[in-house]
């Protein structure tokens, strides 16, 4: 019988509870319109400041690109270099080919084969050159606009 009298008093205890903290939120005073504009205020800074962590976000990943496509656009013109240093070797075997063996030889025409792949190896190297770069100007464009936005 304890503890039905213990679990009563409980119930009682926190229904009473419950009607003085009822009594007590209705009869709190209206907010004055000072208040509502303090708290709107809280609240557009609140959103401004999540506003700003998204832009950072986005200037910084702008700046990430820009970075990756700085370092692809210089190991293309590396590797254009390369290309173009192996046609211009392929050039001076093929003229001394050519002088040597003839210019229908077997040695000549594998140097032609040669200075063909090496020129398409290099007009490829170019084209993605060409790419990085409207990449690069893409992501700077980008970069610009997020930070004058601000």
């Amino acid at each position: 019988m304890n503890t039905y009298s213990l679990l009563r008093r409980s119930v009682l205890a926190l229904g009473v509870a419950g009607l003085l903290a009822g009594a007590s939120y209705a009869q709190a005073p209206e907010p004055t319109p000072q208040q509502q504009d303090i708290h709107s205020d809280k609240k557009d800074i609140r959103q401004d400041n999540r506003d700003l962590a998204k832009d950072r976000v986005d200037r910084n990943a702008d700046q990430r690109d820009i970075n990756h496509d700085r370092r692809d656009l210089a190991k293309d013109r590396v590797d254009r270099n390369q290309d173009q240093r192996d046609i211009n070797k392929d050039k001076r075997d093929l003229r001394k080919d050519d002088a040597k063996y003839g210019v229908n030889s077997a040695q000549a025409q594998a140097d032609r084969k040669d200075l063909r792949a090496d020129r398409v190896d290099r007009n490829k190297d170019q084209r993605d050159i060409n790419k990085d770069k409207r990449d690069l100007h893409k992501d700077r464009k980008d970069l610009r606009r997020d930070r004058k936005a601000k």
